[in-house]
């Protein structure tokens, strides 16, 4: 068993064909707290996985939890963060295009991912994985979707800044065929963006 990730919330291990992910102890809290606060975030995120692929979204497969620790299939592929920059341009929209539709079934079924950037999906062969669910829920507001929308945009903008426009047009396209509150959502991510504006300029 190896680290291959050591984050602020948690530590990713290798072993074999399965990941890892154990939720490390934060010193600051009380130590009751932070074991619930760990065992309780570490079941919704297994449970939010477990829903993503039932609507449709590639993910991988839970195979065990035992309080802060939750074990998972390994997705042998690469992050679609260092692929995007470097495919053509059909195979970026198509890429692209298959986040939209992916990110259309988690908000119809109200699954707000938290962290929707390129590091968090993993290309297979030519299908696209989401992990990472840890800072996600079940929220069916047009507000939570909106900014799960602008997370993304803004991996867009400081990763692929290059191909900004031409992913998010493709994005949008997926997230459209999959979504029939698509346009409540865009326009609430414009008004979310305008506010982030307002309060920079302060």
């Amino acid at each position: 068993m190896k680290l291959i990730d050591k984050g602020a919330e948690a530590n990713l291990y290798l072993d074999k064909d399965t990941i890892i992910k154990e939720r490390i102890k934060k010193a600051y809290r009380v130590t009751e707290l932070d074991e619930t606060l760990r065992k309780s975030r570490t079941k919704r995120e297994a449970r939010l996985i477990s829903f993503a692929r039932r609507a449709g979204v590639p993910t991988p497969v839970i195979r065990d939890i035992d309080g802060n620790i939750v074990k998972m299939d390994f997705i042998k592929g690469e992050q679609v963060k260092d692929v995007l920059n470097r495919v053509l341009k059909d195979e970026r929209k198509r890429i692209c295009e298959e986040i939209g539709k992916h990110a259309g079934r988690l908000h119809k079924n109200n699954i707000i991912h938290g962290d929707m950037t390129t590091s968090n999906m993993i290309l297979k062969g030519d299908r696209i994985f989401f992990i990472d669910f840890g800072l996600g829920e079940i929220n069916d507001t047009v507000e939570a979707k909106g900014v799960d929308i602008l997370v993304f945009k803004k991996s867009l903008r400081s990763t692929h800044y290059r191909f900004e426009k031409e992913c998010l047009d493709a994005f949008i396209k997926g997230y459209s065929l999959e979504y029939e509150g698509y346009k409540d959502v865009l326009e609430r991510l414009g008004s979310i963006e305008k506010r982030g504006r307002y309060f920079a300029k302060r």
